[in-house]
């Protein structure tokens, strides 16, 4: 099983490389608070908030995973070069149609060069 590097609130890192390297590897989840089921819904996923990314050919975000709970939904999977060799974030919208009640979404980033990133889990209510 990979390790899986969890975001912590980066205003109580003292370090400013230890910022950036955590900042810009995580995915951060930009939704409405509400949906309808059996709509379709935007859920954006922003690698990195204050930091962005490099897009090296050997170091870059290769895949934006979005998850609702344990429940894989979506995968978007990138080379490097997509976002022009240049520093940036990542930035990806996914469509889904919610079910149930609610939606626990959480999202997972991969770096080549430092592995798997999750972000802070965010509820959505589904009406």
């Amino acid at each position: 099983m990979p390790k899986i590097n969890k975001y912590v609130d980066i205003s109580e890192v003292e370090r400013e490389a230890k910022k950036d390297l955590i900042d810009r590897h995580s995915p951060f989840i930009h939704c409405a608070d509400t949906a309808v089921a059996g709509e379709p819904f935007e859920v954006t996923v922003k690698m990195g908030n204050e930091y962005t990314h490099p897009d090296d050919y050997d170091h870059f975000i290769e895949s934006v995973t979005l998850f609702n709970g344990e429940t894989k939904l979506a995968e978007a999977v990138y080379v490097p070069g997509a976002l022009g060799n240049t520093k940036a974030h990542n930035t990806t919208t996914f469509t889904i149609i919610p079910t149930g009640k609610k939606l626990n979404l959480v999202a997972h980033g991969y770096c080549t060069k430092h592995g798997i990133w999750e972000g802070t889990a965010v509820e959505v209510t589904v009406n």
